[in-house]
């Protein structure tokens, strides 16, 4: 799992030492399995929220892990032009590469490590497909895409576009240089990550290492999710056990523990985990298909301005590949 990494933890920054003594851990409040299923033109999925109630997801809405599968030659497939409105949508690239493309000018390339990250606001239309070279060659295939809803407030603001390098990142360890935490966006232990968002949240990708413990303070008045990419271990002080393709969500208070077994699957080196929460925005939501509004009545909205063309227009080239 490339992603981005570095040769010693022991180089970067620890959160701090939490005391052993606090009673601030989050509870377990749910812990739920992934459903598999195809996306797009036809790339495997989990869909990592499945089965977990609104309001314990708020601000996020959708969460796909997309692989990770070893295609052959000829097999890589994408997803066609299709339009967003309401919402941001955050693909992070752990293994292969992912081309991106909208009808504003937007896009580029992603591999290891990389994010793009698209408000869609307003609307847009877009389009995410593997590289021709990829198409041709086969190769590993392993990512997430994550939907981050926006307030009323900003529902329609423009649309913009932000290509995040796996080497932005912020890196970060714990005490005993058990993990390696990647902070995407928001803030973990007061170091921030490169990722600007509208709505308050917190993403890390975090490598724990057989036997190791995390514990991460964590904002109270945020949400706290965890999702496992690969390899089992315990989460919250009560060990709940959880493995890969499972999503554990929080109860109130400020801190995160997870345990990543000693003994991992022979091809699994280390327990990997994509931890997320943020500030609820407490608004009801509408989401149909590609469009996530307040109401009903702004859907149909939605769907008429696509209809009609006023989210955009198809451009006549692709982007070259950019790096």
């Amino acid at each position: 799992m490339p992603a981005i990494t570095v040769d010693d933890v022991l180089v970067l920054p620890r959160v701090p030492q939490l005391d052993p003594a606090t009673t601030g851990y989050r509870p377990v409040r749910r812990l739920t399995t992934a459903p598999s299923g195809y996306e797009g033109e036809g790339f495997p999925v989990r869909r990592a929220f499945a089965g977990v109630p609104t309001n314990e997801l708020d601000p996020f809405i959708h969460l796909d892990q997309m692989g990770e599968v070893d295609y052959a030659p000829g097999e890589p497939k994408g997803t066609p032009w299709h339009p967003h409105r309401g919402f941001e949508t955050v693909t992070y690239m752990i293994d292969g590469t992912m081309d991106h493309q909208d009808s504003l000018g937007g896009g580029g390339t992603i591999t290891n490590g990389d994010t793009q990250w698209m408000t869609a606001g307003g609307g847009i239309l877009h389009i995410e497909a593997p590289p021709e070279k990829l198409v041709t060659s086969g190769g590993l295939f392993h990512g997430l895409q994550l939907w981050v809803n926006l307030p009323r407030a900003a529902k329609m603001i423009a649309p913009k576009y932000q290509d995040i390098r796996g080497r932005e990142s912020t890196l970060l360890t714990t005490p005993d240089g058990g993990s390696l935490i990647r902070v995407i966006a928001g803030e973990v232990a007061g170091h921030a990550g490169p990722g600007s968002t509208f709505t308050p949240i917190n993403l890390a990708h975090v490598t724990l290492q057989p036997g190791a413990q995390l514990d991460l303070p964590w904002q109270p008045d945020y949400n706290a999710l965890v999702y496992v990419l690969a390899g089992r271990g315990t989460v919250g002080v009560e060990q709940r056990p959880i493995q890969i393709g499972q999503l554990a969500a929080h109860g109130a208070g400020d801190a995160i523990r997870v345990n990543a077994d000693r003994n991992q699957d022979s091809n699994i080196p280390a327990m990997e985990l994509f931890i997320l929460g943020g500030r609820p925005i407490r608004e009801p939501v509408a989401h149909y298909g590609p469009f996530v509004m307040n109401t009903r009545e702004e859907l149909m909205q939605a769907f008429e301005d696509y209809q009609k063309g006023r989210l955009g227009v198809i451009p006549a080239e692709r982007l070259p590949h950019t790096s």
